[in-house]
């Protein structure tokens, strides 16, 4: 059996990476880990072809070649899995398709032969068996939230890891809370889910075999969510960490509880988490509490994330505008949270309303509902009628974004953050020659040809890092080779 797997071309937003690529000389910021931990759940001996779109085209001679076509993707690559979807039918290649696109409902996809709604931990083995004796039924659902231990190790060996610039584990799955515009319970359950400190440690040991060293990110919606379960995971990491002398950096999603733990913080760091990414949506106190997000609320989110930084951590932070408690004021709310909090990539978008979320539900019932979400995070316009004007809200988070990736606003974050930032707690940092390339690249694309003022705030930052926070030095080049690619999401928000 040939199994073809195609991951869908990605919109150009905050997580595409798209200009910051450029500088690293990579083609794509994620592997598909979804398709790849499902090539590991076919018989070994079944040929298996991974494409890209975001990386390689897919030609007519890849989709012939195949019995079968697998497709997983997101909402917001639904247009490009139409056009892949379509293709099939033509050339009478059957697909079975999977992954978040399908909480659009199955109907949306009439032409797809299979469908694998939800995790498939607990119904790909069933669909395997159906498949060879012929009686395959069209949609598979799936029953309780599935025990991770059934998750096998991606199949790393199919794809060429040198293309992309970050790798993607999953360490958990859930969380407990109830935040009415997010559908991760209602995709993972708020029960959280993680995978033993063996297991995970098998999957770090794949990808450290086909030799990647670099950053990894966690594609846990909350890593935190089973705090006990992290405390015991974090000393095998820690030690797994030291004994190949530090090969991964991460990255990982958390909420804001974090920073009332000292310890916790300081064991991410030795087992070398770099960056955390917080979903802190608004420092107006009212909306956080519309949108149920109570442990927010009930902190000082800004000592929090200052907090966080002393601990050797970079926080990176989601946030929102469009509640219906946001007044005329939030939009400078906004910038000036930015700025105290040291955050120096928010990455800011207008308000969404998912389908499977208790803010689709309570919309729905208002009757302001206009479209289902894109799933694009610089998406100006809401999916639903505001209760500010619509015309005042675009114009307010064009603005927003105009000035806070403004360079001069952008470099003022980054001294808030290098004045908080405790270089001192960082563990396993080694410069490679993929970092002085990249450190060159950054001078000769942003420092000598990024525009007057871009190229001026380059030098600024460095040369401030030099000689102020030198240990914080590769910090303060990475924060601006990331600048590039925000600085030019943030333009074309504007002309959106």
């Amino acid at each position: 059996m040939n199994i073809l797997l195609v991951y869908p071309e990605f919109l150009v937003t905050f997580w595409s990476w798209k200009h910051l690529l450029r500088l690293i000389s990579k083609k794509a910021a994620f592997p598909p880990l979804g398709l790849l931990t499902v090539a590991a759940m076919l018989p070994e001996q079944w040929n298996k072809k991974l494409v890209d779109l975001n990386i390689l085209q897919l030609t007519d001679e890849d989709i012939k070649w195949a019995d079968y076509v697998f497709v997983s993707a997101m909402i917001t690559q639904s247009d490009s899995a139409e056009r892949i979807i379509a293709r099939c039918k033509e050339l009478g290649v059957a697909v079975v398709l999977g992954g978040p696109i399908l909480e659009m409902g199955c109907d949306k996809f009439p032409s797809v032969s299979h469908f694998m709604v939800g995790e498939v931990e607990n119904t790909f083995s069933k669909f395997l068996e159906d498949l060879r004796l012929g009686k395959a039924r069209q949609i598979y659902l799936p029953g309780d939230f599935p025990d991770l231990v059934l998750s096998p190790i991606p199949l790393w060996d199919i794809i060429n890891h040198g293309d992309y610039a970050c790798m993607l584990v999953q360490y958990g799955r859930g969380c407990p809370h109830r935040c009415t515009f997010c559908n991760e319970a209602a995709l993972n359950g708020r029960v959280p889910r993680a995978k033993s400190p063996t297991q995970f440690l098998r999957e770090l040991d794949a990808i450290y075999q086909i030799g990647f060293k670099g950053p990894i990110m966690l594609a846990d919606a909350n890593f935190i969510g089973d705090k006990r379960k992290v405390r015991e995971m974090l000393p095998h990491l820690i030690k797994w960490q030291q004994n190949r002398e530090y090969p991964f950096s991460f990255t990982v999603e958390v909420d804001i509880t974090l920073a009332d733990d000292h310890d916790l913080m300081d064991q991410m760091v030795l087992a070398g988490f770099k960056s955390v990414f917080l979903g802190l949506e608004t420092p107006n106190k009212a909306s956080l509490i519309e949108c149920r997000k109570t442990h927010n609320a009930s902190r000082d989110m800004l000592a929090c994330v200052k907090r966080i930084h002393n601990h050797g951590l970079l926080a990176m932070s989601g946030f929102i505008l469009g509640f219906d408690n946001d007044g005329p004021d939030i939009f400078d709310k906004h910038i000036k949270f930015y700025w105290q909090a040291g955050i120096v990539f928010p990455m800011a978008g207008v308000l969404q309303a998912p389908l499977r979320t208790e803010l689709f539900d309570r919309l729905n019932k208002e009757g302001r509902l206009l479209a289902a979400t894109t799933g694009n995070n610089t998406d100006s316009r809401p999916n639903f009628i505001p209760k500010m004007p619509l015309d005042a809200l675009v114009t307010g988070y064009k603005r927003v974004m105009g000035v806070v990736y403004s360079p001069k606003k952008y470099y003022e974050r980054i001294c808030v953050f290098l004045r908080e930032y405790n270089s001192a707690k960082k563990v396993g940092e080694k410069l490679t020659a993929k970092d002085l390339k990249v450190f060159v690249v950054s001078i000769w694309v942003i420092g000598f040809f990024g525009g007057l003022k871009t190229s001026y705030y380059y030098w600024k930052t460095l040369l401030l890092a030099f000689f102020k926070y030198r240990r914080a030095f590769p910090e303060a080049v990475t924060l601006q080779v990331y600048g590039w690619h925000f600085h030019r999401i943030a333009k074309s928000i504007q002309k959106s």
